[in-house]
């Protein structure tokens, strides 16, 4: 038999259950792909294969982490991704601005791979051709592939002769992938969907106007390095 106090514990079970269903809709693209990049920048860089990126990253001005990046075709191919930028300030790194990494590849690509990448910028350069919507790798902006396996920091002695290094997990192996002639472009639509109307990479990642609480594990994860 239902009584009084019953039906009003019924009543209050179905806005918890809606509050439950709104909250588990949340998650946005821009949410999913940063806690992606998180996972991607801790298994990355914990890994044994790439020992010397922590020392890149910390000698890094900004890394752009790329969760999933694609690559396949049959003859005629294309490669792309989505990924966050942040940068190295003196207080810590900020807050994610949202990039796409857009290349064309003409070539024998049976099927498709998917690739997990951080790139480390290290040059102021190569920082400001990427906010200023500038970057395409090849010509005056060089990218190479960064050390694998030696489990080593990068230490004082290295010399950084490219403006970008990358290190990239794909298909289950460790090695290099061509970015020759690849282009990172802001995404501003995702930029303002996340921080708000005016929210641009500049904004975001060199004069701190826009933040967003939800990128606290990722930041976390960076401010090690």
């Amino acid at each position: 038999m239902l009584t009084r106090r019953s039906l009003m514990l019924t009543g209050l079970a179905v806005p918890a259950a809606a509050l439950g269903a709104r909250a588990a809709r949340a998650l946005t693209p821009q949410q999913e792909l940063i806690d992606k990049a998180r996972i991607t920048f801790e298994k990355l860089i914990t890994s044994v294969e790439f020992g010397e990126l922590p020392g890149y990253t910390k000698r890094a001005k900004a890394v752009l982490i790329f969760p999933e990046l694609y690559k396949g075709g049959f003859i005629l191919g294309a490669e792309g991704g989505r990924g966050v930028l942040s940068a190295r300030h003196a207080d810590g790194w900020s807050q994610p601005a949202f990039y796409d990494l857009a290349a064309g590849s003409l070539g024998l690509q049976i099927g498709g791979q998917v690739s997990e990448v951080v790139l480390t910028i290290m040059s102021d350069k190569a920082l400001n051709a990427v906010l200023t919507n500038q970057l395409k790798f090849g010509g005056d902006m060089s990218i190479a592939v960064g050390p694998i396996g030696k489990g080593l920091g990068a230490d004082t002695t290295t010399n950084f002769q490219a403006d970008v290094y990358s290190f990239a997990k794909t298909a289950g192996l460790f090695g290099g992938v061509s970015f020759e002639g690849a282009g990172i472009i802001k995404k501003d639509d995702w930029n303002r969907a996340y921080y708000g109307e005016g929210a641009t990479p500049r904004g975001i990642v060199m004069e701190g106007r826009f933040k967003n609480p939800n990128t606290h594990a990722l930041l976390k994860s960076l401010q090690a390095y």
